[in-house]
């Protein structure tokens, strides 16, 4: 199926993973996978989060705020404790969670996505190899230590059908844009039988968006926590969190700052991708202050210069400019982005169609430019003029080269 639109045009996700592990701060299922959380005491949150200041418009306003155009919520972690109250298994935190966040999220016109583990820790079912260098199985964990040879295929088959009635609830129920899956390691897919999967969720949502854990039926890859050095040929979607973690730790005060932020969103949508850019909620439903922060500043960022973010494609490939760039739809303005404090000329290389006017995105400064060298089919360097102090942003500054038709780039050696 064709990729959607509204993805690759969406470019800032938020990801939010709220679940019991706010309660005490501890890191999501993986406290008791690696053995650092005892699995009773893991599971005795569940009786203490509350969701008691949850509230899904405030989220949706300061994410609209922000500049995204989807968020991506978990609706169960591998820990197997759902947000919505699930007829399927006892794990789930007694009420529904995601209708008021589904319903908030299309009230601000934002695309609903949510997050789902094929691997779910704390089923009965659920028996998988654990993997080499993890601690020993807990005897308080359900969750077992089983060699491939020595499985019980009838446990599998009733596994599988406990995951879909889960799967056929949030298709049915919340018609999500976006299922996001994860936890796909552990099975292959003929295991997990993905093509049925993603045809049960298809019958309810015929233009859902998969992620690449969905393996064959994936639609964009999702590199995790750095911007990939060379960016996928098709949709993608860097997954990054504020701070070091992805739900709520109390001690975890490591927060990227907005500059660092903007450098991971321009970079990311010059290289053709989306942010998915994660909070932790709280356990009472509220996201910590410095990341609200962090946000606000990132849509004031994008608000600014949205013409350089929204509507555009991939830009210059390495090598052109020393910086992100997109390029507009209609390939006729191409939008440079500067980190740093020009100390003279800004040059570009290899552009073969003519500029016909370079300004300051935001102020509108048009700037001196001119193009030096270039010999038979070897093209010049476009030099223009550093901006004035004046019309600098403080995060990244964004200049618009409007260009005399489509771009052309020149990729030779430069011999004539």
């Amino acid at each position: 199926m064709a990729m959607q639109p509204w993805f690759t045009d969406a470019k800032l996700g938020i990801f939010v993973h709220w679940g019991i592990y706010a309660v005490d701060g501890v890191q999501e299922s993986w406290s008791f996978y690696d053995g650092i959380v005892p699995y009773d005491r893991y599971m005795s949150q569940l009786e203490r989060f509350t969701g008691a200041r949850y509230d899904p418009r405030e989220w949706a306003a300061l994410f609209a705020r922000a500049g995204a155009r989807y968020a991506v919520l978990t609706s169960r972690h591998h820990d197997g404790v759902a947000l919505w109250d699930t007829a399927y298994g006892d794990l789930d935190v007694g009420r529904d969670l995601l209708s008021g966040y589904a319903g908030a999220l299309r009230e601000q016109g934002l695309k609903v996505g949510l997050y789902y583990s094929h691997s779910d820790w704390s089923h009965p079912d659920y028996a998988s190899t654990r993997r080499p260098g993890r601690p020993p199985e807990q005897e308080d964990n359900p969750y077992s230590e089983v060699a491939a040879e020595d499985e019980d295929l009838e446990a599998w088959e009733r596994f599988l059908a406990f995951r879909d009635g889960q799967v056929r609830e949030l298709a049915s129920r919340y018609r999500p844009d976006l299922m996001w899956f994860d936890g796909e390691w552990e099975r292959s897919e003929e295991q997990w039988r993905i093509k049925e999967l993603a045809a049960l969720i298809r019958s309810y949502v015929p233009d859902v968006v998969f992620n690449a854990r969905m393996l064959s039926e994936g639609d964009y890859a999702t590199p995790e926590q750095g911007v990939p050095i060379e960016p996928p040929a098709g949709p993608w979607e860097l997954c990054l969190t504020i701070n070091d973690s992805w739900g709520y730790r109390h001690h975890d005060h490591h927060h990227k700052s907005l500059t660092q932020l903007v450098r991971y969103f321009t970079e990311t949508i010059g290289g053709g991708g989306n942010l998915l850019l994660d909070v932790g909620p709280k356990e009472d439903g509220t996201i910590p202050q410095p990341q609200i922060e962090r946000l606000e500043g990132l849509g004031e960022w994008i608000r600014r210069h949205a013409e350089a973010v929204y509507g555009t494609v991939r830009g210059l490939p390495a090598g052109h400019h020393y910086g992100p760039s997109t390029l507009s739809a209609d390939r006729r303005t191409l939008y440079l982005t500067l980190f740093d404090i020009p100390r003279a000329e800004i040059g570009v290389r290899g552009l073969v169609t003519p500029v016909r006017r370079v300004t300051v995105l935001g102020t509108g400064t048009e700037l001196v430019h001119q193009v030096v060298g270039g010999l038979h089919e070897a093209v010049g360097v476009l030099w223009i003029d550093p901006p004035p102090a004046a019309d600098l942003d403080p995060h990244a500054t964004v200049l618009a080269v409007e260009l005399d038709g489509e771009l052309e780039l020149y990729r030779g050696s430069g011999r004539s």
